[in-house]
């Protein structure tokens, strides 16, 4: 065997492992959003009353908790989307003012 068809070879090993790995990485990715889902769906059974759990309770309490030190509501529907209270004024900035010219 030539030193090419060892490098074809070699090449064609390399490719193999890394569309493994592309793909060993796309499973865990798509594995991670499934529990994502999960996790989101069974807050909202928490919250509706649907299921009940002591183990659960504690993370719902600390889902709970981030949320309000988030100031987002801790119940949002996941079919109402957006916020359901409509202000007229832009969200604040983080920027400071400009300076006058």
């Amino acid at each position: 065997m030539g030193f090419l068809d060892k490098a074809k070879q070699a090449a064609e090993q390399a490719a193999s492992k890394a569309k493994e790995g592309v793909a060993d990485v796309q499973t865990k990715r798509s594995l991670g959003q499934a529990y994502t889902e999960l996790g989101e769906e069974t807050y909202q059974l928490i919250e509706s009353g649907a299921v009940s759990h002591p183990q659960l309770e504690a993370l719902a309490e600390k889902i709970r908790a981030l949320k309000a030190a988030e100031g987002e509501p801790a119940m949002a529907s996941a079919a109402a989307g957006a916020s359901t209270s409509k202000s007229t004024e832009p969200p604040a900035s983080n920027q400071p003012p400009a300076m006058p010219s």
